[in-house]
């Protein structure tokens, strides 16, 4: 852009009226000379003290001058003359490296004042338009406190005391200008004290936050007038019991995915998605699963989650991959695709944004009879059927780490087999691994994910470092096969 303005500007000034000597031009037709091969001899790139990259466009200024003024003393073609004729000072130069000399050794005074002055005006242009670029950048986020809500009818204390809630949702849509958007769900969770994660992309948006009721309620009104999402509904967002002591901050930034699966969204679309099934539609499903027992052999009930969320809550019957990250899922797929040829594939996840990509993914393979994903996730089942076939805790990524909805427990203690559900992090400050051991084994130490970490932790201090420990891969998690082969 730089160089495109440095060109118009001295064509502007060398072609319209004079040239540097006063003689009237006459040339209607620009000459284009290939500047950037004339021999350095043929001129000095003398700059003034500047940074690395405005020398860059002083040396670029000097040799568009110098090309500029050369193409200016070239005299009118006639079409009977093919031949090149260029007239300065009073001579006639016919070959160009004899003008060239001829410029470099007479006229090197002008051409620097020429540089000076094109450079100064090009660099004041450029200072103009970035001021303006602030101004406008600036225009914008005064623009997005309109999508913010209106907080004067609410207290302070409103915001920070009384009954918590917790929001998950996710909407896919496309967002021209995510790092706007990111900034406005920052400035608009900072002001309703709202805590938790929100990923912005592209292909949407996704986020789970907690504060007081007063605070989410607002949350969900903001987001259901922005002009981008107000395809939302309330329905939209799941709502659990809690607040904003749930999450340690606030996280808010732009990502390629809003779920990370680690497949390009160019490359696979959420609009490929399964057909989406209401709970109850879904409910009916699982039913006639179950009513089959073993002899259903045609239908597949697929949980799109992690290992350890569908250990300790699940629908019965179900194929839950023992995968660690759902970027593994589509590896998952791949390795097990004949598991669902000519397959019915019902999935479901916590709140249905990873069937989205899943679902999407499964599909692109052209293996299954019918996809189907549960609308709405295992959040919204649970609102409609509490005692329904999904037995156990729903795991939740924020620090409840599960929320109940029927008193079963599904999984158990692992040091001592006894039923248990409850996570906590391994003891070991290195080791972000969640661990079910029950109030009995921990009081006798069993606190740990594997034998190497207890061993570790038995070496480190009551409390940890202030320096934030570097994350490490354990014993159980280094010996845990990444991509598994199931069997129906």
């Amino acid at each position: 852009m730089f160089r495109k303005r440095a060109s118009c500007y001295l064509q502007n000034v060398l072609y319209q009226t004079i040239d540097m000597t006063g003689t009237q031009i006459v040339c209607n037709e620009l000459v284009n000379i290939d500047v950037d091969t004339f021999a350095p001899q043929y001129f000095k790139q003398e700059k003034p003290q500047l940074s690395a990259t405005l020398r860059k466009f002083y040396s670029f200024c000097k040799r568009r001058t110098f090309g500029t003024f050369v193409a200016s003393k070239q005299s009118p073609c006639h079409e009977a003359d093919s031949s090149k004729n260029w007239n300065c000072c009073g001579q006639t130069f016919k070959e160009p490296s004899s003008i060239h000399r001829h410029v470099s050794r007479i006229h090197d005074t002008d051409i620097d004042q020429l540089t000076q002055s094109t450079f100064k005006v090009l660099l004041s242009q450029v200072e103009n338009e970035a001021t303006s670029q602030q101004q406008s950048t600036e225009k914008e986020l005064v623009d997005f406190t309109s999508w913010i809500s209106d907080t004067s009818h609410i207290t302070d204390d409103q915001l920070h005391n009384g009954p918590g809630e917790v929001l998950l949702y996710y909407c896919y849509c496309q967002v021209v200008d995510p790092q706007l958007i990111c900034d406005w769900q920052e400035a608009l969770c900072e002001k309703l004290q709202l805590t938790g994660k929100v990923r912005v992309a592209t292909e949407g948006i996704n986020g789970t936050v907690g504060g007081t009721k007063v605070a989410t309620d607002l949350y969900v009104k903001a987001m259901c007038s922005h002009p981008i999402f107000k395809i939302m509904e309330k329905e939209d967002f799941k709502t659990s019991s809690g607040g904003a002591e749930c999450f340690s901050n606030l996280r808010v930034g732009v990502y390629k995915e809003i779920v990370p699966m680690g497949v390009d969204p160019v490359a696979l679309s959420y609009r490929l998605a399964g057909t989406h099934l209401e709970p109850a539609e879904f409910h009916k499903e699982v039913e006639a699963i179950l009513s089959k027992g073993d002899s259903c052999n045609d239908t597949i009930l697929l949980d799109c989650r992690n290992f350890y969320e569908s250990k300790i809550g699940k629908f019965s019957q179900c194929l839950a991959p023992n995968i660690r990250k759902f970027s593994y899922f589509p590896d998952y797929i791949d390795q097990n695709l004949n598991l669902f040829r000519d397959k019915k594939v019902l999935m479901y996840c916590t709140g249905g944004i990873r069937c989205e990509r899943g679902s999407a993914y499964l599909r692109s393979k052209d293996v299954c009879k019918e996809v189907y994903q549960l609308k709405g996730g295992i959040h919204k089942y649970l609102e409609q059927f509490p005692e329904g076939f999904y037995r156990g805790k729903l795991f939740v990524f924020d620090e409840r780490y599960a929320i109940s909805a029927n008193k079963d427990i599904i999984s158990e203690c692992m040091y001592c087999n006894s039923p248990w559900d409850q996570y906590q992090l391994c003891s070991t400050h290195f080791c972000f691994q969640l661990v079910l051991s029950c109030s009995a084994c921990r009081q006798r130490g069993h606190t740990a994910c594997c034998p190497t970490c207890q061993t570790k932790g038995q070496g480190q201090g009551e409390e940890p470092s202030a320096t934030p420990p570097q994350r490490e891969e354990c014993e159980c998690t280094n010996g845990r096969l990444r991509i598994p082969q199931d069997a129906l």
